[in-house]
């Protein structure tokens, strides 16, 4: 546990809002944010907050389900991807199939796309064997997912 008592919402939000601030005093005036597990998190609350235009989870953790889920339904503005996989006990099946009945079916007027990818397990997309194809296809399909979904709603 001292690596999450080191790594909360006091610690990792502000380094996150000033360089958000900086970028919007250059000028830069829409934001995506990825996140991988446990940035999940953090991009969901930037998300929630309405200090990002557009999010990528893959592999969220720490998430409280259903209420995070319903609480980004009812404040963001910002379309949503989760790359989810088959094994992950922190989003797990439930979990997947609770975001498509709050998000799904064009019900989240934003945007939600939810892309699953078989035979990977929690962290595939930054930590999987590429060795395995269809974690290699997993790991691949997720940033591939990202950039179109970036490019599509940025």
């Amino acid at each position: 546990m001292g690596w999450f008592a080191n790594h909360g919402p006091e610690q990792t939000r502000p380094p996150l809002d000033k360089v958000i601030a900086v970028l919007r005093e250059e000028g830069v005036t829409k934001f995506g944010a990825t996140g991988y597990c446990f940035g999940g998190r953090y991009t969901f609350n930037l998300a929630i907050d309405n200090a990002i235009q557009c999010a990528v989870a893959s592999h969220p953790s720490a998430l409280k389900i259903p209420d995070d889920l319903e609480t980004y339904f009812s404040k963001s503005q910002a379309p949503l991807l989760i790359n989810s996989c088959e094994i992950d006990q922190s989003f797990p099946a439930a979990a997947q199939a609770k975001a498509d009945e709050i998000f799904g079916d064009d019900k989240f007027a934003p945007g939600y796309k939810r892309e699953y990818f078989p035979g990977c397990t929690h962290g595939f997309a930054v930590r999987g064997d590429i060795n395995d194809p269809l974690v290699k296809a997993g790991k691949e399909g997720a940033f591939k997912a990202a950039v179109e979904f970036f490019l599509e709603h940025l």
